[in-house]
């Protein structure tokens, strides 16, 4: 068995990138959080310094011990020494402001981390959970390896400068985009105005917040290794992106380069359906099966951002390892719809069996294994050609 393909050209023409927009920021990205399209890049895979930013990886191991049942939200937190000292108030850094040896719920230390972007809260929650915060910043590292985000390097909770502490601007907006889904219930902290803790009443940091752009979060980010930068997310008529940009000279400069990218996308960009929920897209062969193919769906409708008024054809492609061996189940993720415009993909998602197909009769299993060693060393032949 080998990897096959069936291609063909859909039915109407677009170019996905229309990328006319040109940001003076050093490092950007603007993602659709429904395709996960990238609509604008900038030097998006280059490493470079999270500072605060990293706070995201800190609350992603928060809400995945949560989700696991190893947190509660009523989990009481500690307050260290260290942790007063080295990111409260002593500190001079952003803070939660908590006291030294006082408890603190869960629920609260994750609104100082993400409303306040307190470095005594994240200190704190790195060592109740991994003893120590190098410990932690391993662990981070490896919860978003297994998201696949494999450039980025956590050292310590906060963002503080560390020389081996990196990340690119697309795994930061691609942290953010499955914070955002995985996590909707506690991804409603990004988006609070602001939090009180010790009699001290703090504005959430993100500016975009503030703004008629439909933001709902996530976290700003600055050190003088970094500049200024901000991981961002809006909401419009239905439609999510995420926002990343990062290196830019002032507060000022950061929160109007956000805002422009994200006005753009909404207003460059419009979504067609490329095929309805529960429609077929296409067909897999099958080995041995009572039936020589199974039609494929996916989950939900396919849509695909494009710019308005483009005309270049995009091409898609049904990408399988098969002929399918059976018993093939209804529902099975057996193939992927990949788009691609020129050697750019645009889309990429899992499809499945919409029917099950059992084993066939003797006879028939043993026409498809004789077509299949005659088509197995036709693969092979062309391979070495």
């Amino acid at each position: 068995m080998g990897l096959l393909f069936l291609l063909f050209l859909l039915g109407f023409a677009t170019t996905l990138r229309a990328q006319s927009f040109q940001s003076p920021a050093p490092f950007a990205v603007l993602l659709d959080s429904e395709t996960g399209a990238v609509l604008y890049e900038k030097s998006a895979d280059d490493p470079m310094v999270p500072a605060s930013m990293a706070k995201l990886a800190t609350v992603l191991v928060a809400f995945q011990d949560i989700n696991a049942g190893r947190l509660s939200l009523d989990s009481e937190i500690g307050i260290s020494e260290n942790a007063w000292r080295k990111g409260g108030a002593p500190s001079g850094g952003s803070a939660m402001f908590a006291v030294v040896n006082s408890r603190i719920k869960l629920s609260d230390i994750l609104q100082g981390i993400i409303v306040q972007s307190g470095n005594d809260a994240a200190i704190a929650l790195a060592e109740a959970i991994a003893g120590d915060e190098a410990t932690f910043g391993r662990i981070m590292t490896e919860r978003v390896r297994a998201l696949g985000l494999t450039k980025s390097v956590f050292r310590n909770a906060t963002g503080m400068a560390d020389p081996q502490q990196r990340v690119t601007a697309r795994e930061l907006a691609l942290l953010a985009d499955h914070i955002i889904k995985t996590y909707p219930e506690l991804y409603k902290i990004f988006g609070q105005r602001e939090f009180t803790w010790n009699k001290i009443r703090q504005q959430n940091r993100n500016p975009l917040l503030t703004m008629d752009i439909g933001a709902d979060g996530l976290k700003t980010g600055n050190i003088d290794e970094s500049g200024f930068g901000l991981v961002g997310s809006a909401v419009q008529n239905g439609q999510r992106l995420v926002v990343v940009v990062n290196g830019l000279k002032t507060a000022r400069d950061r929160a109007s380069e956000a805002r422009k990218l994200l006005e753009w996308g909404f207003r460059a960009f419009e979504r067609r359906q490329l095929f309805a929920d529960g429609e077929t897209v296409g067909e897999a062969s099958v080995y041995g099966g009572e039936k020589g193919r199974v039609a494929l769906r996916s989950k939900g409708a396919v849509s695909l951002l494009m710019p308005r008024g483009s005309t270049e054809r995009l091409a898609a492609r049904i990408v399988y390892r098969g002929p399918l061996a059976v018993p093939v189940q209804e529902g099975a993720e057996v193939a992927r719809l990949v788009v691609t415009r020129g050697d750019i993909k645009t889309l990429d998602v899992p499809l499945y069996a919409a029917e099950t197909v059992q084993a066939g009769p003797l006879h028939s299993r043993a026409l498809d294994a004789l077509f299949e060693v005659a088509t197995g060393w036709v693969r092979k032949a062309l391979s070495r050609s």
